[in-house]
């Protein structure tokens, strides 16, 4: 991923069925609006409608024009109406063009991006879940090469059980907490916490490894896994699940008690479940269990209902567990709170 901006596909939409007669505008919408730097798709979308995940509905395929998709700062978006039905459409210089969700694949070195994709693109290629067992049998830290107590970005390090010499650079590890199914008590797996990026300076036992760049300091045992040549390109299209979900939030990166907007949280929901990256669910912070204070009776509990908290996208699906952002928070959200299809 160094130094490289990520692509995003935008999927076919012929698959899905159109909503666009149904869709809510956004009562404060403008008829136009200008592009700037550092808008996102999805934050456009919210100033012309109501439930701004839903704009796909309201492009149209137009198969004439190249990358219709690509939206840049300082094209300028109209709300027309066809046939009573609101469509978006970008005006570029003097081209007016259908906004299209076709299949390509692009590098975006201007255009604006879905989401804030700063705020996940170091989770698009690193693992975020491992199985038991997964990290203690990977290549570890055994010493530095300067008896520091911890390293960081430029010491070198000491690592045993590299035995593959046709990979020359390293993420390392440290297993995190485990992620436990709230309901059923599944161990689901093991979140892998990222700690930096290496390069092997004399293959042995052990080898010797540069540290490039590094979030937390590393120290003796943290582990390591090759990094993969591959780049991951990931899709962003916003699209509601096929079936009724019903999950929790397992938890929260960086380990805060409340969840807002742009924070990662993982989910007890994954490719078994049929989660697929872009998927919206809705999030509903799950109903507190309070004593009934006016009742005489010393035990009467009552279960107060669910309320719709936000929105989350996920970005990373595995087996049992996917990633997302929440992109919209009405209300606090916490872990265990509940996900389901909107």
């Amino acid at each position: 991923m160094a130094n490289k901006i990520l692509g995003l596909v935008f999927a076919s939409l012929l698959a899905t069925p159109a909503f666009a007669s149904e869709i809510a505008l956004n009562p404060n919408h403008p008829d136009n609006y200008v592009v700037v730097k550092g808008d996102t798709l999805w934050d456009i979308s919210g100033r012309f409608l109501s439930e701004p995940w839903l704009w796909p509905e309201v492009w149209q395929v137009n198969p004439q024009i190249a990358n219709p998709h690509l939206i840049y700062p300082g094209d300028v978006i109209s709300l027309v109406y066809v046939d009573g039905k609101p469509q978006l459409r970008v005006n570029r210089g003097h081209q007016t063009i259908k906004l299209s969700p076709s299949a390509r694949e692009e590098r975006l070195d201007r255009a604006i991006p879905t989401i804030p994709i700063d705020a996940i693109k170091q989770f698009l290629s690193q693992p975020l879940v491992v199985s038991e067992g997964e990290l203690e049998s990977a290549p570890y830290v055994v010493e530095s090469a300067d008896e520091h107590l911890v390293a960081g970005a430029g010491n070198r390090i000491y690592v045993r059980g590299i035995t593959d010499t046709t990979s020359s650079r390293y993420n390392l590890y440290r297993p995190g907490d485990k992620l436990i199914d709230p309901d059923t008590q599944e161990m689901l797996g093991i979140q892998a916490i990222y700690l930096g990026e290496s390069t092997v300076q004399k293959f042995g036992e052990p080898a010797t490894l540069l540290l490039e760049r590094t979030t937390r300091e590393i120290g003796i045992g943290d582990r390591l896994k090759a990094i993969g040549q591959d780049e991951i390109h990931a899709s962003f299209l916003p699209h509601p699940p096929a079936t009724d979900i019903k999950g929790r939030i397992l938890g929260v990166l960086d380990g805060v008690s409340q969840i807002g907007r742009y924070q990662i949280v993982a989910v007890n929901r994954g490719t078994r479940e049929g989660m697929e990256v872009g998927h919206v669910l809705r999030i509903q912070q799950a109903g507190q269990e309070i004593k009934d204070k006016v009742t005489p009776a010393p035990n009467d509990m009552v279960t107060l209902p669910d309320e719709d908290a936000g929105l989350v996208m996920l970005f990373r699906t595995f087996e049992k567990v996917s990633y997302g952002l929440v992109m919209e928070a009405t209300r606090p959200i916490h872990v265990h709170d509940y996900i389901t299809t909107p």
